[in-house]
C-alpha cells in the first residue's frame, strides 16, 4: 500500500517539478496591467485545459504501449504529416525556451556584476559556464538537478514567508479585464509537463488511474504556486509608476527586477534573485538536456565525444547568436514558446491524435477526459481562439 502511495506522489512531483520553471518568472509581469482577479481566471482555465490535454496524452500512451516519446505518437495516429509537423514544432518550441532561459539567466548575470558588463556579455558568459552540463552524463545532471530543485524550493518558501508582510492589498485590488489574454500564451508554457507523460506511463506501469491521479495533483500544484507568487509581486510592486511592473513588462525584464525599487530589506530581494536562478538554470537544464536527447534520437548522433560536441553545437549556437543580438527578448520568446509552441504540441496535437484514435482507428480504452465529441470540440476551439489572438499580437509588433 505504501509503495503504491509513493508511486502516486513520485508521479505528481514529476509532473509539478515539470511545470515550474522560468516561466514562472514572467507570469505577474504579463498579468499587471490586467491585475490579480483576471490572472486568477487565467490560471484557471490554462490548468483546465493543460490538465485535459495530459489526461488525452495519457489516454494515447495507453493506446501505444511502449512508445515513448510526443513524436512517435504523432506518427501512429497522424501519419508521417503529424511526424514532421510535431518535430517541427517540437524544435521551435525548445528553441524558444532555450533562447529565453540563455537571456533570463543572462540578465541576472549582467546585474550581479552591478552593470559592469554589456547587456550582451550576460548571455555569453552565462553559456560558458553552462554549457558543459549537457556533456556530463545524465546521471550526474539528474544529481546537480536535485541540488538545484532543493535551492528553488527553499528560496521560493523562504521569499514567501518573508515577502508577505510586504504586501498591499489595494494593489490587489486594481484590474482591467481587456488586458487579461495577454497571459495566455506563457500560462500554457508554464502548465506544460505533458512531454513526460510517455515516461510517467512507464514508472507506473501504464495503471491509468494511478497515473490520471498524478497528473491531475501534479498540475494543480503550480496553480497554487502561482497564486501565491502572484499574490505577491502584484502586492509587492505597483503597476505603473517608475520601476513599476508595466515599466518591467515595456523593458522585458523578470519578475523579480522591480523588486528592487520597492522593497526596503535586501535580504528578501536577494532570496527572490535566488528564486529566479534557480527556476531559470533548471528550466534551462531541463529544457537544453531534453533537446540534446531528442537531436540525438532524431539525427542519429552518438553521445561520443565528437558526438556531444556536435549536439553542444546545434543547441547553443543559434540561440546563443538570438540572444546576444536581443538580450531584452526573455518575454517575447516566452510568449511564442507558449503561444505557438505549446499550443500546436501540447493543445491541439493532442486533441487531434484523440480524435483520429478514439473515431477513425475506434481504439478502445477507458477514456481519461469524459465528454466525448463536444469536450474535444470545445477544446479545440479554446486553442484556436489561443492561437489567432498569438497571430494577431504577433503582427501588432511587426508592424507597429
Amino acid at each position: 500500500m505504501d509503495q503504491h502511495k509513493g508511486s502516486i506522489l513520485g508521479g505528481s512531483l514529476l509532473v509539478a517539478g515539470t511545470s515550474i520553471g522560468g516561466g514562472m518568472l514572467a507570469l505577474p509581469v504579463l498579468t499587471s496591467l490586467a491585475g490579480f482577479l483576471p490572472s486568477l481566471v487565467i490560471y484557471l482555465g490554462c490548468w483546465l485545459f493543460m490538465a485535459s490535454t495530459g489526461l488525452l496524452f495519457l489516454e494515447i500512451s495507453q493506446w501505444l504501449k511502449g512508445e515513448s516519446n510526443i513524436v512517435s505518437m504523432a506518427e501512429r495516429t497522424l501519419g508521417k504529416a503529424g511526424k514532421y509537423s510535431a518535430w517541427m514544432v517540437y524544435l521551435f518550441l525548445f528553441y524558444c525556451l532555450t533562447i529565453a532561459y540563455m537571456v533570463g539567466c543572462g540578465n541576472i548575470v549582467v546585474e550581479l556584476s552591478q552593470f559592469a558588463i554589456p547587456d550582451w556579455l550576460g548571455p555569453l558568459l552565462f553559456v560558458l559556464f553552462f554549457a558543459p552540463l549537457i556533456l556530463i552524463p545524465t546521471a550526474w545532471a539528474s544529481r546537480l538537478n536535485i541540488w538545484l530543485v532543493a535551492g528553488l524550493a527553499l528560496s521560493y518558501f523562504g521569499f514567501v514567508l518573508l515577502g508577505m508582510r510586504y504586501v498591499q492589498v489595494d494593489f490587489l485590488k486594481q484590474y482591467n479585464w481587456s488586458y487579461s489574454l495577454m497571459v495566455l500564451p506563457i500560462a500554457f508554457t508554464s502548465f506544460a509537463y505533458q512531454g513526460i507523460i510517455p515516461t510517467l506511463a512507464s514508472y507506473m506501469h501504464h495503471d491509468a488511474p494511478r497515473i490520471r491521479k498524478s497528473i491531475l495533483i501534479g498540475s494543480f500544484i503550480p496553480f497554487i504556486a502561482y497564486v501565491i507568487w502572484e499574490w505577491l509581486i502584484l502586492g509587492i510592486v505597483p503597476t505603473q509608476g517608475p520601476g513599476g511592473l508595466a515599466e518591467a513588462l515595456k523593458n522585458g525584464d523578470n519578475a523579480v527586477y522591480p523588486l528592487k525599487n520597492f522593497l526596503h530589506n535586501s535580504f528578501v530581494y536577494y532570496l527572490g534573485q535566488s528564486f529566479a536562478f534557480f527556476a531559470l538554470v533548471t528550466s534551462f537544464l531541463g529544457v537544453t538536456l531534453g533537446l540534446r536527447d531528442f537531436l540525438a534520437d532524431g539525427l542519429g548522433i552518438k553521445k561520443t565525444g565528437q558526438g556531444k560536441a556536435l549536439l553542444a553545437a546545434l543547441i547553443f549556437i543559434f540561440p546563443l547568436i538570438i540572444s546576444i543580438s536581443y538580450p531584452h527578448i526573455f518575454l517575447v520568446a516566452l510568449d511564442y514558446a507558449g503561444g505557438f509552441g505549446c499550443a500546436f504540441l501540447l493543445g491541439l496535437l493532442p486533441i487531434m491524435m484523440a480524435w483520429i484514435g478514439r473515431y477513425h482507428f475506434h481504439w478502445e480504452t477507458q477514456p481519461q477526459l469524459p465528454g466525448g465529441k463536444p469536450v474535444l470540440i470545445v477544446l479545440g476551439l479554446f486553442v484556436l481562439f489561443e492561437l489567432c489572438n498569438e497571430s494577431r499580437h504577433v503582427l501588432e509588433r511587426l508592424f507597429s
